[in-house]
């Protein structure tokens, strides 16, 4: 890059200057070396205005103090983000819950669209039911469940309640409670999954729940136990 000098009508131009900062990014200490050169080139019979060096001090003030905030800002972030690590791993065996609701639609004919959904049993079950409330918490519909191993199971409500009457469309909660073969009464309830384990990707924290891994800000609550 050139630089032209014009001195008593004497033009000088310098070839060889090159930029140092091609990002023409500005620091503080660039700010404080453009503060010294000007200091040191200063015409003595008229040197530079106080007020200007007040001003541009407090301009690298105030950068400094930018620069510092921001230091702070990111070593908060990166705590923020190691308590969130520690968080997850700490949850491990237990129970995180999702979104518990599902939804009930209609066609335009009026029909309902089958709901499916699946629940996790921790034991093997000996009998017990489903249970599904509306949005006011009544309950509309009770499935009974037949013997079966522990694990994943899916189910399918057709909409219709207890009365064999159509349920209106909306959100349903849905929970379960059996007896394992010893006799001991379980209850779990559909969104609520064991943590498996705990998976980091870049800046995301994954949890494996029900064999799939889930982004840790979709979590609504941990808790422990598989019981309500």
């Amino acid at each position: 890059m050139a630089t032209t000098i014009n001195t008593n009508n004497t033009t000088i131009q310098d070839y060889n200057t090159t930029a140092t900062n091609p990002d023409s990014v500005l620091g503080k200490d660039d700010f404080m070396q453009l503060l010294l050169t000007e200091l040191q080139h200063q015409d003595p019979t008229n040197p530079m205005d106080s007020d200007k060096i007040l001003s541009q001090t407090s301009q690298l003030a105030a950068l400094e103090t930018q620069e510092n905030t921001n230091k702070a800002l990111e070593e908060l972030t990166a705590s923020f983000k190691q308590s969130k690590n520690f968080a997850a791993v700490d949850a491990i065996g237990k129970y995180a819950r999702l979104e518990n609701k599902v939804h009930l639609t209609k066609n335009t004919d009026g029909s309902l669209n089958p709901v499916n959904f699946e629940l996790n049993f921790d034991e093997d079950i000996k009998e017990g039911q489903i249970e599904i409330y509306d949005e006011e918490n009544r309950l509309v519909k009770v499935m009974e469940l037949k013997p079966d191993t522990k694990g994943k199971h899916a189910f399918s409500w057709d909409g219709l309640t207890n009365a064999g009457e159509n349920a209106k469309a909306g959100t349903y909660s849905i929970y379960a409670n059996y007896y394992n073969p010893d006799g001991v009464k379980l209850s779990g309830e559909f969104g609520s999954y064991k943590v498996e384990s705990v998976k980091f990707d870049d800046a995301q924290t994954y949890l494996k729940l029900n064999g799939s891994f889930v982004p840790f800000d979709k979590i609504q609550e941990i808790y422990d136990g598989g019981t309500n």
